[in-house]
């Protein structure tokens, strides 16, 4: 049916100048409901029917979760595995937990339901995988929500143009150019920021950007330098004139602003704290991450360059 632009949207949305995270309108909950049915199936009670239905992936999201709880069910109120999940999504007010079940039901969708497409028409299967994603990333948007999922994660977003100029480009550069390491630590430092574990999530940018630059020297058949850190990694890629070497004087600000996620790490989470806990600035880790990802989308760029 798809989603109609109608005026109290389009004044809500002028309205917004950021995301809001914490919190997930109930309007929002139900939506993702219906993409959930419509993407996931029908669950059938008897023998009979459930060969033809969706419960095999239904009570395995609802387990899932459970065992992560520790719970035996996420809901008081239904009959079945999907009944529990919809009312945890309409009940839950941990904003957290809800969005545990948004991403671990769009994982399915993204994974298992893509690859048993032969069996859409007999599960009541009628929205495909592509545009259940598709409508639940506008829905977020839609709502004023900083959230995404991409490449099978729920990311944190805190500025849509951002997002959509570095974030996404970056991830979607590391999950198809064989950067399978820096992927992960990618991600992780996103899970960490939504999470509030700001440290770890500095740390683990540092890591995606570092491990992002160890792949590039690895793929090139690039001696690595003999201390693998950011400082003489950048050192190192300048000097092989990944970027062009008349371009250099031009860009040694770049060198500083690459090292500067490293200063961010650096000054903040890789020592003692002594006596007083540190606390980011959640503004700082979002740069951070920010800056991580613009790097990461700049070096690979540079590297497919080079290759040609």
């Amino acid at each position: 049916m798809g989603i109609f632009n109608i005026f109290s949207k389009r004044n809500k949305e002028n309205q917004q100048a950021i995301f809001k995270h914490d919190e997930l309108p109930h309007t929002l909950r139900v939506q993702i409901i219906h993409i959930l049915r419509d993407a996931i199936g029908k669950y059938a009670k008897g023998a009979y029917y459930q060969n033809e239905a969706s419960n095999e992936t239904w009570d395995f999201i609802h387990k899932v979760l459970c065992k992560e709880y520790g719970v035996f069910s996420l809901s008081t109120k239904g009959h079945n595995s999907r009944d529990y999940c919809f009312n945890f999504l309409l009940d839950e007010d941990s904003v957290e937990r809800v969005l545990d079940i948004i991403e671990i039901s769009f994982r399915v969708i993204d994974i298992v339901v893509r690859d048993d497409h032969r069996n859409w028409v007999n599960k009541e299967i009628i929205q495909s995988p592509e545009d259940a994603i598709e409508e639940l990333n506008k829905r977020f948007q839609e709502h004023g929500l900083g959230y995404q999922y991409i490449n099978q994660n729920i990311v944190r977003v805190d500025s849509e143009y951002i997002y959509h100029e570095a974030v996404e480009p970056a991830v979607n550069l590391l999950f198809g150019e064989g950067f399978e390491g820096a992927s992960e630590e990618f991600m992780k430092a996103h899970q960490h920021f939504k999470k509030g574990n700001d440290k770890e999530s500095v740390t683990e940018a540092l890591k995606a950007f570092e491990s992002t630059m160890k792949t590039i020297f690895i793929k090139k058949g690039w001696n690595l330098p003999s201390k693998q850190t950011a400082s003489p990694l950048i050192s190192g890629l300048f000097e092989k004139e990944l970027i062009p070497s008349n371009l250099q004087t031009q860009l040694n600000s770049l060198k500083t602003t690459l090292e500067g996620l490293a200063t961010i790490r650096n000054q903040n989470t890789g020592h003692g704290q002594g006596e007083k806990s540190v606390k980011i600035p959640r503004y700082l880790v979002a740069y951070a991450l920010h800056l991580c990802a613009t790097n990461i989308v700049f070096l690979i760029e540079a590297y497919k360059e080079k290759m040609k």
